[in-house]
């Protein structure tokens, strides 16, 4: 009875090996899964922040948000009348 059981620890010993290498094997297909992830997310993410910026920009340079063009000031000379000499008036008591 002795090979039988030899034959059955093997076997088992066989399972365990098989099993063992699909956990570590699937372990490292979820690492790498995860990383491929965060890698797409970021990109993902920083592809948006950039278009809004870029919407941001083009709002406010060509689109509605552009301020109304403001009239430059010109230099106008004013003629102003020359001072007269009149005596201000003087309450007496």
């Amino acid at each position: 009875m002795a090979p039988r059981a030899n034959d059955k620890d093997a076997r088992v010993q066989r399972e365990r090996a098989r099993v063992y290498q699909a956990r570590l094997e699937l372990n490292q297909a979820r690492g790498r899964r995860r990383t491929r992830d965060n890698v797409v997310g970021g990109i993902v993410g920083a592809v948006l922040l950039l278009g809004l910026l870029g919407a941001q920009i083009a709002y406010y340079t060509a689109g509605p948000g552009k301020p109304a063009p403001a009239p430059s000031p010109t230099t106008t000379s004013t003629v102003l009348p020359a001072p007269t000499l009149t005596p201000t008036p003087t309450t007496t008591p």
